[in-house]
This record gives structure tokens, C-alpha cells and sequence, in this order.
């Protein structure tokens, strides 16, 4: 059960998304909304369902994840309506909603059949979701003025997604500590999964996204996504980045672990810390999170060349032939929020030397980021660099040794605040 004041919280969370979406559906010339929670489609040729999760506006709205086939009702000076799915059913288990105060504040009908509720006036009228679940209805369907408007307000997070979002930190910590033990402790991948979800008393498929557990040289995968169910004759390395979803709110928290004899790569670890750190502390209004995007090669070519990876050319040149990006090809990171990547985060475009980058906004009080700088060990991305004009500048030697653990990424979620930020991650820490 949470705390009251969580729970106070969130009262005050719905009246703010109230004034928001009001703002919105007005600002669009609507007065009434409706949106699918979603449903599970099945899998062609087979009578199994995909996992489901919610859509990402119902989630903001009510945090009930796993709920198919919901309605919910947004008018403009009235009280939200939600409609639960809950058939008689007798090959699957209901699950009734907690006794909280937010239920309060919406009015809860029953609905046994999956479809649409009927309105009695469609005036006004914009619905959201599903495209396959919306055809037919009336009124505007999706209509994207309005949808980019709803995700912006996601974009500014209330005290109350702070506080889900804070505690899905908290849960997640104890997952990492947890599958750090199992590591070193010489168990398997699949070994270590299992250990993070004992630890997070959460199922794999509950969980906000499918967790990355690389050891040794899968590390270097960025979305590596197998389970190896034998552990490895040497552990040289693990690298895990998992979360945990709290009453819808995601966490997504990465670390590395150096395996015993691996001097080399676990000072490549501290060194990276320190700099993400560094990158955690630059997290303000005001900044463009580009700059910490930017700051991040800045800093990893320093990494480079003190660890002697990188020699004969200085800093700035490291990262001006584009060294850096084939040690860190990712972005710096992303908006968090009911979704992993959540939504509104590149209103324009990324620039040409980081095209993967899923943030480009000036940070404002209330958001909420990840900082998640990488060096690894990719062969793919290396061999070009090596058999290059630049390939004298590498030491070959240091990668040939340091290839089989894969690579490092260290990742924290961060809060701007008013003044400056809050590291979720960190302050969740023991």
C-alpha cells in the first residue's frame, strides 16, 4: 500500500492533468475526449496474446497498467468517467481496483463488453488509441494537433510522478544489487535475471522493458536481449540495465560490474562514472541537453587517451574525427516518465554528429532524464577506425584485451528541479 502522502499526491496530480488536458482539448476547438487503454492483440497463427501494457495518455491518467479493453472520459469541467472491462470470465482472474482516495475524483463504471461506450452527445468529440480499436467511433480519431499537444503534458512532471518515479528507483536498486551478487557470485545470465526479479518482486513482463543482461562480451550489445542459461568459464564483466514499473512509472537505471582480475576495465569503469557524474551535476534549467550530449564525447575523450585506448591525438581531435562515436554510439539519454523513452523529448530533430539522440530540448523544472554515457568494445564500429587513417592512433593491443567484456554503461534518472536537480538513482542508494 503506499503512503497517504503519496496517495494525497496523486489527487492533486488529476486536478493538474484536468487544467492540462482542458487547456489542450479547448486550445483545439474540443470539449470532450475518450481514449483506449488498449488491448493485446493476438499473435498471427496462434491463440496467444502479446503481453499488454497500457497506452501511454490512460496510463498518465490512472497508472493502471495490464487493464485491456478501459475507457476514459475527459470533459471539459466535469468530473472523468472510467469504464473498467470486467467480463464474467471464468478462464482469467479479475483484479479490483485498490481503495484509494483517487477513485474519488473519477467516476467508475463496470462494462462487460469491450467496445465503446456510447455517448450522448458527440459534439466536440476527439478519441484516442488504438487506431484498430477506434474505427468506426464517432468523432475526430487521433487527430495529431491534439495528440502532440497531449504529450506535452507529460513533458513536466507533478510531484506525484516524481514520487512514482522516485520509488521505482528505490525497487529497481535492490534488483541491481541483487544480480551484482549473482555476478560475482559466478551465475549465468538467465541466473541473474532470475535474481533481479526476485529481488524487484516483479515479473519479466511486467517490467517497464525487457532487461539488457550482458556478460563479457555481450555487454557490447547495446540491446542485447538473449539469456544465456550457462555461466561463462570467466566472468570478466557484467552489464545490466533493468528497471521496474511502480504504479505505471518507469525506472531505468544501468551498471557495470568489472569481474575479478580485470584491472584494466574496471579503472575504465570508475573512470566513466566519475564522468557521468559529472554529466548528472550539469542537469539544470535552462541547459540545452545537447550540451550534456556534447560534454559527454568531451569527456570520454579524456577517458581514451589517460587509459592510453586513444594516443597521438589530443582531446578535441578525438572527438572532431569522430573516435569518440565509435566508443559511444548512442545518445546521452532520454525523457522517463509511463513510458521508458517517454514522448515530446525532439520537437526538432537531432544534429548530424548525434542521430541517435531522443532528447533535444532546453531542460525545464520538472523534467525527468536519463544520463547514460557508454564506452564499449563494438567490432563492428572498431574495425572501420582500426583498418582507417586513424588506426595507428588505437591501441590495438589494450582492445585486443579488453573486447571480451564488452562494454560499460552506467545510466541514472535525474529530476530538474527549480535551482538545479535531484539524482533519483543515487539519493535512492543505501
Amino acid at each position: 500500500m503506499p503512503d497517504q502522502h503519496l496517495l494525497a499526491l496523486q489527487l492533486e496530480h488529476l486536478k493538474q492533468l484536468q487544467s492540462r488536458y482542458e487547456h489542450a482539448l479547448e486550445s483545439h476547438g474540443y470539449n470532450t475526449l475518450l481514449m483506449a487503454s488498449g488491448f493485446a492483440p493476438y499473435q498471427y497463427g496462434d491463440d496467444q496474446a502479446w503481453h499488454f501494457q497500457g497506452y501511454g495518455p490512460f496510463l498518465h491518467w490512472t497508472g493502471l497498467t495490464g487493464r485491456e479493453h478501459c475507457w476514459l472520459l475527459i470533459r471539459v469541467g466535469q468530473k472523468p468517467v472510467l469504464w473498467l472491462y470486467e467480463p464474467i470470465d471464468f478462464w482469467h482472474a479479475g483484479r479490483p481496483l485498490p481503495e484509494e482516495p483517487w477513485l474519488q475524483a473519477v467516476e467508475v463504471r463496470s462494462r462487460r463488453t469491450p467496445d465503446a461506450p456510447e455517448l450522448t452527445t458527440c459534439n466536440g468529440l476527439a478519441v484516442i488509441g488504438d487506431p484498430v480499436l477506434l474505427d468506426g467511433l464517432p468523432g475526430d480519431i487521433n487527430p495529431p494537433a491534439l495528440l502532440k499537444a497531449l504529450d506535452e503534458t507529460r513533458v513536466h512532471k507533478t510531484d506525484y510522478e516524481i514520487g512514482c518515479l522516485a520509488h521505482a528507483n528505490t525497487l529497481a536498486l535492490e534488483g541491481h544489487r541483487a544480480a551484482q551478487t549473482a555476478f560475482l557470485n559466478g551465475e549465468s545470465e538467465f541466473a541473474i535475471s532470475l535474481a533481479y526479479q526476485q529481488a524487484t518482486r516483479q515479473r519479466e513482463a511486467d517490467a517497464p522493458y525487457h532487461s539488457i543482461i550482458g556478460l563479457n562480451e555481450h555487454a557490447g550489445t547495446l540491446h542485447y536481449q538473449y539469456y544465456d542459461i550457462q555461466p561463462p568459464g570467466l566472468p570478466r564483466s557484467l552489464l545490466i540495465d533493468a528497471g521496474v514499473r511502480y504504479r505505471g512509472y518507469c525506472s531505468d537505471i544501468t551498471r557495470t560490474t568489472a569481474g575479478s582480475g580485470e584491472a584494466h576495465f574496471a579503472a575504465l569503469v570508475q573512470g566513466l562514472e566519475r564522468l557521468q557524474l559529472r554529466l548528472c551535476a550539469m542537469v539544470a534549467p535552462g541547459v540545452d541537453y545537447i550540451d550534456i550530449h556534447r560534454k559527454a564525447h568531451q569527456g570520454l575523450a579524456v577517458l581514451l587517451s589517460a587509459s592510453g585506448l586513444v594516443k597521438g591525438l589530443d582531446d578535441e581531435a578525438i572527438v572532431e574525427q569522430g573516435i569518440t562515436r565509435a566508443f559511444f554510439p548512442h545518445g546521452i539519454g532520454h525523457f522517463l516518465g509511463v513510458q521508458v523513452h517517454d514522448v515530446a523529448g525532439r520537437p526538432v530533430p537531432p544534429p548530424e554528429d548525434a542521430p541517435f539522440l531522443r532528447l533535444t530540448r532546453m531542460l525545464e523544472p520538472g523534467m525527468v532524464v536519463t544520463i547514460e554515457p557508454g564506452l564499449y568494445f563494438i567490432p563492428s564500429l572498431l574495425r572501420p577506425l582500426l583498418s582507417g587513417p586513424l588506426g595507428h592512433h588505437l591501441n590495438r593491443e589494450l582492445l585486443d584485451e579488453l573486447q571480451g567484456c564488452g562494454g560499460i554503461r552506467i545510466e541514472d534518472n535525474v529530476v530538474v528541479s527549480d535551482s538545479g536537480h535531484t539524482n533519483l538513482t543515487r539519493k535512492a542508494e543505501p
